[in-house]
């Protein structure tokens, strides 16, 4: 007994020795190999071996002394063998001798095994046992500390990495990087929401929630923000780790382990740890993107309504707004519509040129029913749920509101389903509630102008819009023809039939011109019965060949049958020339027609120019 106290004090000074020597490097593997062969070489012994296990099923680290053995490993050696070490703290059969180090209910724990040692009865393997259990805890709470405080520098440096960073995806990046530069042995995936659309090259997987198996774990944790274990497969353990920020979950963390060398709670809790700064940190990317995205919003519909109240024409107004539309919300195809007097729907300009084709029809159906119906806006992420035949399979909608009632509606659409989100579709419906006054009273501005400028009778430009119209085209133009236009016995006719019939007769006429002059040209009642027309950039035949045309198509169609008289002036830019005199030799003109039999069509007179 003495000669083991001997030993083991001898074993003692060498462990001091030791830890004084490595004290830079207590690793549990490098003591554990060491002690192996001073076991060895104190105690005579053929061979020795230390065990360490986290586990009582699982084996981790034996450390041999010798390149070959026949050691078994004792936690999986005969249960009788295994129940006597784990009661009694050693065991020992003829030559071979064990002794536990540690409680296998606990994380950690090691056994030391030797054959052929000088060890023989109970009291010298308490002895042995003790002096290299208080050693192998001592080094292992030392490397713990060491690791322990290599981790949290690491986590603090990759929080500030975290921090620094507003993008999501980069936060995910270095997340990853970290954990498979620190857990080289173990497999990360990341489950993310299937609208992420990362740039980088990460191991993602997207989260659903009518899947089973793994999918089903990821998913729990992510609603309940809990860490969930998955053991079902025989070979590997899947741990969830959620991705939490203060105000909500953003992804799941999943680490793949094999069962041989599960992960140590230690593990899982600094992997929580690290996935919880990664989590405030993607909140924070998101909370400074969806910050620049409310301001980016907020400038978009300042600078549209600041445009349109510039007073544009209503047509200058529709295309800025249509080309917003469609470069803000990268929309295919964008459309306006406004309810007329009758009630009906019309196109309003600006919009693309789909809502103009038969293809059109049943989105717009569909689109007009709902909104009349319901008066509220139109998302549809994938318009296949709603049978509606068509390339476009995104689309969005939002009524015109004025005074609670519909005045009209907005619509874009895209062929990519789920092209547009939520968001963009409450920013669409913030743009067009701030645009509605603005088109209201542009469209108000045009129907007051049309008013000023527009006989009410016959829809003809009026006389003072005419006059405008030739005074500008001899400041710029080259030629232009007039023709100057009296209905034939009108006054029989408000006789014969009445006001009303006269009044049918000028409109009859008035469309007539309408339809016969190009757009550009003006045609206007010029005072009672007498109408004009004015043919910009026009030579004098062509001029000759309207009103002769002209001329015909009234004797043809009007109902009843009358005839026009029309006198021809014309003016070119070689010559010095007034609309005053333009109008007095077309006068004279008209009452030379009239003169000579009335239906028919006379040119100004050559001694007249």
């Amino acid at each position: 007994m003495q000669e083991i106290i001997s030993k083991a004090a001898s074993l003692n000074g060498r462990f001091f020795a030791y830890l004084y020597n490595e004290r830079t490097d207590h690793s549990i593997e490098k003591a554990s190999r060491w002690l192996a062969s001073e076991l060895k070489s104190v105690f005579n012994a053929d061979q020795a071996a230390i065990y360490c296990y986290y586990s009582a099923n699982v084996p981790l680290l034996p450390y041999f002394t010798a390149s070959t053995s026949s050691f078994q490993s004792p936690v999986s050696s005969t249960e009788e063998d295994r129940d006597e070490l784990f009661e009694n703290g050693f065991s020992k059969k003829t030559d071979q001798c064990r002794m536990l180090i540690g409680d296998p209910q606990k994380e950690w724990f090691a056994v030391l095994e030797m054959i052929g040692a000088e060890l023989t009865g109970t009291d010298d393997l308490n002895e042995v046992s003790h002096a290299c259990s208080q050693f192998l805890f001592y080094c292992r709470e030392i490397e713990t500390s060491v690791l322990n405080s290599r981790k949290h520098t690491h986590l603090y440096e990759l929080t500030e990495r975290f921090h620094s960073s507003m993008d999501k995806d980069q936060v995910l990046f270095e997340l990853i990087e970290a954990l498979q530069s620190m857990y080289s042995s173990y497999i990360f995936y990341l489950f993310l929401s299937h609208d992420n659309d990362s740039r980088l090259e990460l191991p993602t997987k997207d989260l659903y929630f009518d899947e089973k198996g793994s999918t089903d774990c990821a998913m729990e944790a992510f609603l309940t923000g809990t860490i969930k274990m998955d053991r079902a497969s025989s070979e590997n353990i899947h741990v969830f780790v959620p991705l939490k920020g203060r105000q909500g979950i953003y992804g799941v963390l999943e680490v793949i382990s094999d069962k041989i060398s599960p992960l140590k709670e230690s593990e899982i809790k600094f992997i929580m740890m690290l996935a919880n700064a990664a989590g405030n940190a993607m909140e924070n990317a998101q909370l400074y993107q969806q910050s620049k995205k409310v301001i980016e919003d907020l400038r978009l519909i300042n600078e549209t309504s600041h445009q349109l109240n510039k007073n544009m024409p209503l047509k200058d107004t529709m295309k800025f707004l249509s080309e917003r539309i469609i470069h803000s919300f990268n929309a295919q195809e964008a459309g306006f519509f406004y309810k007329d007097s009758s009630g009906s729907y019309q196109l309003l300009p600006g919009s693309t040129g789909f809502f103009i084709t038969p293809e059109a029809e049943s989105y717009l159906s569909f689109v007009r029913t709902k909104i009349i119906n319901e008066k509220e806006g139109i998302f549809i992420g994938n318009l296949s749920a709603q049978n509606i035949p068509g390339l476009y399979k995104c689309l969005m909608a939002v009524p015109m509101m004025e005074n609670e009632q519909v005045r009209g509606f907005a619509i874009a659409v895209h062929e990519t389903p789920y092209h547009f989100t939520f968001e963009t579709f409450k920013l669409l419906q913030s743009l067009i509630h701030h645009s509605t006054l603005a088109l209201t009273n542009s469209m108000l501005r045009e129907e007051l102008e049309a008013l000023v400028k527009t006989d009410n009778l016959t829809k003809l430009f009026s006389r003072n819009y005419l006059n405008e119209r030739i005074r500008q085209s001899m400041s710029q133009e080259r030629n232009g023809v007039f023709l100057l236009i009296d209905i034939d016995n009108f006054k029989n006719i408000n006789d014969t039939y009445g006001h009303q019939t006269g009044d049918e007769v000028l409109i009859q006429v008035g469309n007539i011109i309408k339809s016969n002059v190009r757009e550009h040209d003006v045609g206007a009642r010029w005072g009672g019965e007498e109408l004009a027309i004015y043919l910009p950039q026009v030579e004098i035949e062509s001029g000759i060949a309207v009103a002769n045309r002209l001329v015909e198509r009234v004797r043809e169609i009007t109902s009843p049958s009358i005839t026009v008289s029309c006198g021809i002036s014309w003016w070119e830019a070689d010559r010095e020339d007034t609309p005053k005199q333009l109008f007095l030799r077309a006068d004279r003109a008209l009452y030379k027609a009239k003169s000579n039999g009335k239906d028919q069509v006379v040119i100004q007179a050559d001694s007249d120019k």
